[in-house]
């Protein structure tokens, strides 16, 4: 698997030991991987990439299709990817070659074939390729429709062969193309080739007409193309102009003209062919009679604005579906008044009397009806209506009174509110879950019929149940933290916590007030969950944690507000304690020009069910909250901001300790994230100093001229030596950063610990905290010790904080993670773990260090003493800033009983690195993230058990995994049913079969059937003599415990062209088995299994 357009990873030498300890502990591992036993000199080679599955809603979707029989859909977007969707967990991902938008997509009913249509008028066939047991998506042709002579003998003009709407005709595998020219061309589909003698073009149609139509302008575009479901030879054309034309493909003639004169914009045939409705651009919609009385309609028998008198946005897409309980359905987007409601996203719901105005936030790309498809019911009977929209997809139930909206198991649109921060909390308890899970339907009761009436049912999931639950908490701009499902492929939503509640804003029902001035007339319905705009950005949620045994968490904000909240299984209603914690400790000289506070409700306020706040803590000054951490077990919260950090006994409701961290110079931290206010003097301060630094830095170059020319020859020296000398790995020089650089008093990160810091002989509470200028400030707490073990409530007395050691890092840079390690090395388990033996307890008796993590490199100190131990110097090596780190814990695929701990760290290039705890040696070396993508690399966050989650787009967060024992990835099935005649396509492109993947993600194993429903035999891509080159290039064959714990599979995709350059002489070869088999032979007395 590997990311859009990445190619195949060339082999480079790996360390033989170092690749099977890291499969023995279940790290993903593969050729080219950076680790201890290759030359520093040699750089490492992309790696395949390590992406899963994509969780969230598509990123700028332009594209919509759905299969009536196997009861999937797609969705096309404007980067090019297709994206097809069934029951949850039944999912995979295409990328077209070119970056362009796909305008329409068209399955092949019951055959898993999707015909799409980019913006560049080029048509492009999907298969879904079975290959071992495993398929994808693949594209297996593209066409691109030739220019139409012209008078002079030259292609005409690209805009008239522009194809303008697609239909697949159901008497066999034929296509017909409508075009900007007013043609349409017939297109077999097996081979993507035009049929000769079959085009239909304007002069052709207007021979039917009328003398005194056909005079004037031109028919136009042919703006829509309809089939009949039950004579597949006849087709419903509609011209820009107005004109339709029912077109008899067995016997090229005309059956019947529609004589219409506004302009056309979209068209739906009747089921039983008897009537023909269109809408048009003036808001209004036609019903015309297609009886076979007459060829010939001057009029419709029915012609209507919805919204009218005054003049209406166009209708651009509308659909009649029949009931047998009498009546119809008329469904249509836009048609709104133009002057008043001209903006408004609508879909608008018609049957009988009742008319329903479904307003959405966001712009309306297509929709569909699921209903009845087979040619011998006489009725549609809609079940449901689909509407994908630029945000979100909405689906309403239209067999339930009052047409409810069916809770989406998947697609969720992440970013109804911009996500701010994000968590993942792993192995939730299954009381915890339910308790959750029960908070979230109590939201949101859906009534009894509408709950399993979700239609998007294809396929079949076949991964087993996740061994543990997982959550993926997301913190939003709008105040509210979202709970998803984040075990297995589909990120279901469980419960939203909203803590707008407990604040007064600005902007304060402005909704419900907008909703009352309104009239009655369009009846609207406001529809969907996506909202971007916020009452207050002061409410945005900055930090969230929470302690899975108590059911306790703490969210962070914006403006200073700390938050502590308990869930509840029943509502309530009491007051909510409120504190502040001055950070300044009244520093004279510091003036807050930023944001003002949230200003808190008082008395008591009625609470749902779910997380309840109990206490508030509010910073001052109001600064967003930079980092935060919770002990429920000593009921401690510690937060901090731009200017220092402060501990809070929420059991007490008190104040424990307050720390300002600012420099003298760092007056930048003073106007907080929302102010516009600039100091004239700071600019102009830091740009002297800019300038006096680079002439002192010019002046120490030149007279180092001479020294820095010795060190280049004496380099080019080195490189001209042997290669089998091990050399030194030559280090980046890295500069000290100022002591005075603006923001410099951030507390990045805070941690709590039960270790030993005053003396070797006592251990006890302790609370770490590190900023922004490499300051490390450790703590150490009284905290009463509750008499019973594992007991929920410590006993009542008072927190004291005393600190016990201030370390100061040598490059100022700044701490990003800090974390205790017991006498064995391992991290100590979070509160509860321990006393309740659901972890096991730390060591005690050997000596603890503390591991702390800056931008720049990675330092293990002793304790008490802080002493350095052993470090790794990150930037120095490697040239990269660490941005994100956690300690992850890796389970061996061959021993299920043994695991080890790892540091995994994501740097500012995007790749992830993991290292050996406490040695810091390096293990492995990915390429995850592209370096440009800085959103992505911010949003990132690591999973215990060694995988990740980071946002790709603004509505997607894309999962990778580290470990080859956890992995998350769709594996699904789907019976596909193949026309006798049909053959697969897929071998005619051949040029980069894996360019087709958008990131490498599905793994779908199929059941493809022939039309008598026998397995099919044809359907594997591979030639005869695909296996043995398989066998001959695939370097997991030398050593079989390697392979084994690979999961980057690219079985079948590899092609004598993709490797040929990487080919070396057989004698190479030879000498590489016989150094292998070496290796292997002295490395299997310490292999793990």
């Amino acid at each position: 698997m590997r990311r859009k357009g990445q190619a195949v990873p060339a082999p480079a030498p790996v360390c033989q030991w170092q690749s099977l300890k890291a499969a023995s502990v279940g790290l993903q591992v593969s050729q080219g991987q950076l680790c201890l036993g290759c030359a520093p000199s040699q750089p490492s080679p992309p790696l395949p990439s390590l992406q899963t599955v994509e969780h969230g809603f598509p990123n700028q979707p332009s594209a919509l299709a759905f299969d009536p029989e196997l009861r999937i859909m797609a969705i096309g977007t404007r980067s090019g990817a297709v994206k097809i969707y069934g029951a949850p967990g039944v999912e995979f991902t295409g990328l077209h070659r070119d970056a362009a938008t796909v305008t329409q997509m068209h399955f092949l009913p019951g055959q898993g074939r999707l015909l799409t249509l980019l913006d560049d008028s080029s048509l492009h066939l999907w298969e879904i390729i079975h290959h071992n047991g495993c398929a994808h998506l693949e594209e297996a042709l593209s066409f691109q429709l030739p220019g139409r002579p012209g008078f002079d003998g030259a292609s005409a003009p690209p805009s008239l062969t522009r194809v303008t709407v697609v239909l697949l005709v159901a008497a066999g595998d034929m296509a017909a193309l409508g075009t900007e020219g007013g043609s349409v061309f017939f297109l077999d589909i097996t081979t993507l080739t035009l049929l000769e003698g079959q085009t239909l073009g304007p002069d052709e149609v207007l021979r039917s007409l009328p003398d005194d139509y056909r005079c004037g302008k031109a028919l136009g575009p042919v703006e829509s193309l309809q089939g009949h479901l039950r004579d597949p030879t006849k087709i419903l054309i509609g011209y820009s102009r107005g004109l339709l034309v029912i077109w008899n493909q067995a016997a090229r003639c005309v059956d019947h003209v529609f004589l219409g004169n506004q302009q056309l914009e979209s068209l739906c045939w009747g089921r039983d062919g008897s009537t023909v409705t269109s809408s048009h651009s003036d808001g209004s919609y036609a019903v015309w009679s297609a009886d076979v009385g007459s060829s010939l309609a001057l009029q419709p028998t029915v012609a209507t604005t919805p919204y009218g008198p005054f003049p209406c946005k166009a209708i651009n897409k509308i659909l009649w579906r029949n009931c047998e309980s009498g009546g119809h359905f008329i469904i249509f987007s836009g048609g709104m008044p133009r002057a008043s409601y001209g903006d408004r996203h609508c879909v608008s719901v018609l049957r009988a009397e009742v008319l329903v105005t479904l307003d959405f936030t966001s712009r309306i790309i297509d929709f569909f009806t699921v209903h009845s498809t087979r040619p011998e019911d006489e009725f549609d009977d809609p079940q449901a209506l689909a509407v994908l929209l630029e945000e979100e997809l909405v689906v309403l139930d239209l067999q339930t009174p009052g047409w409810p909206a069916v809770p989406a198991p998947y697609l969720a649109p992440l970013h109804s509110s911009a996500i701010t921060c994000s968590a993942h909390v792993a192995n939730v308890p299954a009381k915890l879950w339910a308790r959750i899970v029960s908070a979230g339907e109590q939201q949101s009761p859906q009534p009894a019929s509408s709950a399993s009436s979700w239609p998007i049912t294809g396929g079949r999931n076949l991964a087993q149940e996740p061994s543990q639950r997982g959550l993926l908490l997301t913190g939003h701009e709008d105040g509210t933290v979202r709970f998803w499902d984040a075990s297995g492929v589909a990120l279901r939503p469980l419960y939203k916590l909203s803590t707008a509640g407990l604040f007064q804003t600005d902007c304060e029902h402005a909704d419900s007030l907008a909703q009352a001035a309104e009239d009655d007339w369009p009846p609207f319905r406001k529809v969907g969950c996506f909202d971007p705009y916020s009452d207050d950005p002061r409410l945005g949620v900055q930090k969230v944690s929470l302690c899975k045994y108590t059911a306790q968490m703490v969210v962070a904000g914006t403006a200073g507000q700390v938050l502590v909240l308990e869930l509840s299984d029943v509502s309530s209603e009491h007051a909510v304690s409120v504190a502040s914690v001055d950070l300044l400790q009244d520093r004279e000289g510091f003036t807050w020009k930023g944001h003002e506070r949230l200003s808190p409700r008082t008395g008591l306020l009625p609470w749902a069910a779910g997380f309840q706040p109990r206490v508030l803590v509010q910073c001052l000054p109001p600064a967003a909250v930079t980092a935060v951490t919770l002990h429920t077990e000593w009921g401690l919260v510690a937060f901090g901001t731009s200017h220092g950090f402060g501990l809070f006994d929420y059991q007490r409701k008190s104040p424990v300790l307050a720390r300002c961290t600012l420099h003298p110079n760092d007056s930048l931290a003073m106007e907080g994230p929302l102010s516009r206010v600039k100091s004239l003097k700071k600019s102009l301060r830091q740009s002297f100093r800019r300038i006096r630094k680079s002439r002192v830095s010019g002046k120490k170059r030149a007279a180092n001229a001479n020294s820095k020319l010795q060190e280049a020859n004496a380099q080019l020296a080195e490189q001209a030596c042997p290669h089998d000398v091990e050399m030194t790995p030559v280090q980046r020089r890295i500069e000290p950063r100022s002591a005075d650089d603006s923001l410099s008093g951030v507390v990045r990160c805070l941690y709590f610990a039960d270790t030993f810091l005053r003396d070797a002989a006592h251990h006890g509470p302790t609370m770490w905290a590190g900023t922004n200028s490499g300051s490390v400030f450790a703590y150490a707490l009284e905290v009463p010790v509750a008499a019973a073990a594992g007991s929920e409530k410590r006993p009542e007395g008072a927190v004291e904080a005393v600190l016990g050691k201030e370390v100061q890092l040598m490059h100022r840079a700044p701490v990003v993670a800090i974390a205790v390690l017991d006498g064995r090395g391992r991290p100590l388990p979070e509160p509860y773990e321990a006393s309740r033996d659901l972890a096991q307890a730390p060591d005690m008796q050997g000596g603890h260090a503390v591991l702390i993590a800056s931008e720049e490199q990675f330092k293990v100190f002793t304790l008490p003493k802080v002493s350095a131990k052993t470090k790794f110097k990150l930037t120095a090596h490697e040239g990269c800033r660490v941005r994100k780190v956690a300690l992850a814990t890796f389970a061996s695929v061959a021993c299920e009983d043994y695991a080890e701990t790892c540091l995994a760290c994501l740097t500012n290039l995007g790749d992830v690195h993991v290292f050996s705890v406490p040695g810091l040696r390096p293990q492995v070396h990915y390429s995850c993230i592209r370096k440009e993508d800085i959103s992505g690399i911010a949003s990132c966050v690591f999973t215990r058990h060694g995988q990740g989650f980071y946002l790709i787009s603004p509505s997607e967060f894309e999962r990778f995994s580290l470990s080859a024992r956890n992995i998350t990835e769709p594996l699904c099935s789907l019976d596909i049913s193949w026309p006798r005649n049909a053959t697969r396509a897929s071998y005619r492109l051949r040029e980069s079969p894996k360019l087709s993947q958008a990131n490498g993600t599905p793994s779908i194993i199929l059941a493809p059937q022939s039309c008598d429903g026998s397995p099919d035999p044809a359907h594997s891509k591979g030639t005869d003599t695909s296996e043995p080159l398989e066998a001959v290039l695939s370097p997991m064959s030398v050593d079989s415990a390697t392979s084994a714990d690979t999961t980057l599979d690219t079985t079948g995709d590899v092609t004598v062209e993709d490797v040929k350059d990487f080919l070396g002489s057989s004698e190479e070869s030879e000498k590489n088995l016989r150094n292998l088999a070496d290796d292997e032979a002295r490395a299997c007395a310490i292999l793990i299994k």
